[in-house]
């Protein structure tokens, strides 16, 4: 079978990657290939990736879009030199200068010309020229398109629609939902970033008087608009959302009494698919090393690793820093917190790590205020705050980058708590250390599809507090190998996380058998992209 897949990201390029729909675009394709499949990934070039990735450039062709003829440039990365090299996968890159509207590298624009504009714009000229080349037959004819998330839903669009892609409607269709609350919202006309800008045809009286379909398109709440991701779930053959929880949890209507994110407007669609078995959840995997982490000796080994841990956060800093040309406050805090505690010979009895974007999804529990009865002396706080005043002895490292609001938010925090770090950037390589360092790995999202920082701080041996929500509740169970919290409503949630934080910090200083177990139970916790397969094969993609 050959399938081809058609993403925003994929990690296993250098610079490819931004959340988990890289993660998921460099592995799956390997594990389908350990099976006799192949796979061929595409993904825009961004005017950089082709340049830092070797890769060969196999030509060019051209492609209409907003009513213009455009060239694009087609690369294929060379296999030899990446290390998820597989002789049956193949990763492409189209490249043109309208796919780097915010400056060559940028994946993401944050622009302030209205929710997802700049974007909007980009994906849809993306998913033209993907289309364009798919029809050319210079690619070996693929038996399965597989989208993934809105900015790939163009082309479900395209070829139910537009006559010029209708021989796409052959292929066998596949889209995934990564994240449901981004959708991918745009104006149908009288817009720069429209759908009648893009391909004009598709609002037209022609197609909207004819195709019944066409209604699919826009938005249950916006008639006016398109809604990108409703066009992926129901102009698609198959939808896959990336844990069973999740799936369950999106055919619910959001519930802001209960602080609970479920369908996001789109959960009567969701339902329908669902009953009529076009809806799957299938849990992401995660990759694993033949040597099984030893936790009985672990903490010999994370102690000489928190040495390497300091001079690579000194050493990251730095060049963080080196981009600006004035320093931000985030990182002289930083910096100066990191001086203090390498001065202290005696290492911190429990140390917390949080990894992940710095957004309402992620962390706006740590932003909210501690509920009345929480509070010291009557007194307001976060729940961030409270937590850092009642760790103690113990220690929180936070690295991410994202709303700019948080970014200060945490600034402050660092800055009025002693045991704070907050390191506003990424590294893979830092974060790579950071899940092996830590005792407790924190992980507080209000929702979560899936989740892959939970896995891999457990395949490193550390145990998770995490919100009993979508993959997170299908991965970490309460007192086997981590600890979950829940509450329906945001005081509850923000207190039995602060709970439940203070109970995993004790056990680990008691480091007694149950912790112990616990520990070697998230060590030996297995999400393998191979258990998965079958269903992906046998519910995904066979018709």
């Amino acid at each position: 079978m050959h399938i081809v897949m058609i993403a925003a990201e994929n990690a296993a390029l250098t610079a490819g990657k931004v959340g988990g729909i890289g993660d998921v675009i460099r592995d799956i394709p390997g594990a389908l290939a350990r099976q006799g499949h192949q796979v061929s990934v595409i993904i825009p070039a961004y005017q950089r990736l082709a340049h830092i990735n070797d890769s060969l450039r196999l030509g060019e062709f051209t492609t209409v879009f907003a009513g213009k003829s455009e060239t694009v440039s087609l690369y294929r990365v060379q296999p030899q030199h990446h290390r998820y090299n597989h002789p049956l996968v193949n990763h492409y890159l189209l490249d043109h200068p309208l796919l780097a509207p915010c400056g060559a590298g940028a994946i993401y624009c944050h622009d302030e010309s209205g929710p997802f504009a700049t974007d909007a714009n980009k994906f849809a000229f993306f998913c033209t020229a993907v289309c364009d080349w798919l029809i050319s037959d210079e690619l070996h004819k693929p038996d399965v398109l597989h989208l993934h998330d809105w900015h790939a839903a163009m082309v479900s669009v395209l070829r139910h629609f537009h006559p010029r892609y209708q021989h796409l409607q052959t292929i066998h269709t596949v889209y995934t939902i990564h994240n449901l609350s981004l959708q991918g919202i745009r104006p149908l006309r009288g817009d720069h970033s429209s759908l009648e800008r893009w391909h004009p045809y598709l609002v037209s009286d022609a197609l909207w008087s004819t195709n019944s379909d066409a209604l699919n398109m826009t938005d249950p709440r916006y008639a006016d608009c398109i809604n990108l991701m409703r066009c992926g779930l129901l102009l698609s053959d198959r939808v896959h959302a990336v844990s069973p929880g999740y799936a369950q949890e999106i055919q619910q209507p959001n519930d802001p009494q209960r602080a609970f994110v479920g369908g996001e407007g789109l959960e009567q669609d969701l339902q329908a698919l669902a009953s009529k078995n076009r809806l799957f959840g299938i849990l992401n995997g995660c990759e694993y090393s033949d040597t099984p982490v030893d936790t009985q000796h672990r903490y010999l080994a994370v102690n000489a690793q928190r040495n390497r841990l300091f001079s690579l956060i000194d050493k990251s800093l730095k060049q963080w820093a080196g981009q600006h040309l004035t320093v931000p406050a985030s990182f002289f805090h930083a910096a100066c917190r990191l001086a203090d505690w390498q001065r202290k010979r005696k290492p911190a009895p429990v140390c917390l790590v949080s990894i992940g974007r710095l957004t309402e999804q992620k962390v706006s529990l740590l932003y909210q205020p501690v509920p009345v009865h929480l509070r010291h002396h009557n007194v307001s706080e976060s729940a961030l705050s409270h937590l850092l005043s009642t760790l103690d002895d113990g220690i929180l490292i936070l690295i991410g980058t994202g709303d700019r609001v948080m970014e200060e938010f945490c600034t402050r925090m660092m800055m009025e708590h002693h045991n704070f770090l907050y390191l506003q950037g990424f590294s893979e390589e830092l974060a790579d250390l950071l899940y092996g360092v830590g005792d407790i790995f924190l992980m507080p999202s209000s929702f979560e599809p899936c989740g892959i920082s939970q896995m891999l701080a457990m395949r490193a041996g550390v145990p998770c507090v995490v919100h009993r929500v979508g993959g997170l509740k299908d991965t970490v169970m309460h007192g086997v190998n981590g600890f979950t919290f829940g509450g329906n409503s945001q005081d509850a949630q923000v207190s039995e996380m602060l709970g439940c934080v203070a109970a995993a910090a004790d056990m680990a200083r008691s480091n007694n058998e149950t912790w112990h177990a616990i520990r070697k139970n998230a060590a030996s916790a297995r999400f393998l992209w191979d258990d998965v397969l079958q269903d992906y094969v046998n519910k995904l993609y066979v018709v």
